[in-house]
């Protein structure tokens, strides 16, 4: 069976193709959130992400937060790691601006769009022992599965400050 690929997701998948990045494609209805994605990715050996599109007070710094979808995070937890006083979810605007992408479809991949590198990613520490991860690229009816060293990999190449934090308190 032939599967379009979308507008949305060709720079994503010339991009992995560019850096020797191998993925699994899998196709599905529209997933807005982390919770209404569960059972589409029924299945799938990954861990699954959301990714938190956020703004300091000031609006001065933005950030993506990439943690396991099972897990919530704390935000004053997060600001205090990060070194900026509250966070707050940037606006849909604010979205397009830096990662090309609309609601329902943050993702690391927007990356390719941040061509200022004005975004900083923080990813959850846990997602360190993760063998294989999965993300939108740029369109939420698409899921891509690949390796975290190649995750790795491709977040070296968009140049990107990219840290590790614990996203909320345990227990």
């Amino acid at each position: 069976m032939h599967r379009m690929v979308l507008a949305e997701e060709q720079p994503v998948l010339a991009r992995l193709t560019q850096l020797d990045i191998a993925v699994d494609r899998h196709e599905h209805p529209p997933i807005a959130t982390g919770d209404e994605g569960l059972e589409h990715w029924d299945g799938i050996d990954a861990v699954h992400c959301k990714n938190l599109f956020l703004r300091n007070q000031k609006g001065t710094r933005h950030y993506l937060v990439i943690l396991p979808v099972t897990k919530r995070a704390d935000l004053r937890m997060v600001a205090d790691q990060i070194g900026d006083g509250k966070l707050s979810f940037a606006s849909a605007e604010r979205l397009m601006t830096y990662l090309g992408v609309t609601p329902g479809s943050v993702s690391p991949f927007g990356l390719i769009h941040d061509i200022d590198h004005h975004v900083r990613v923080f990813l959850d520490k846990e997602l360190k022992a993760a063998a294989r991860i999965s993300f939108h690229p740029n369109i939420n009816t698409r899921t891509l599965v690949l390796s975290f060293a190649g995750f790795e990999k491709y977040l070296a190449a968009s140049w990107n400050v990219v840290r590790f934090v614990d996203v909320n308190r345990p227990g």
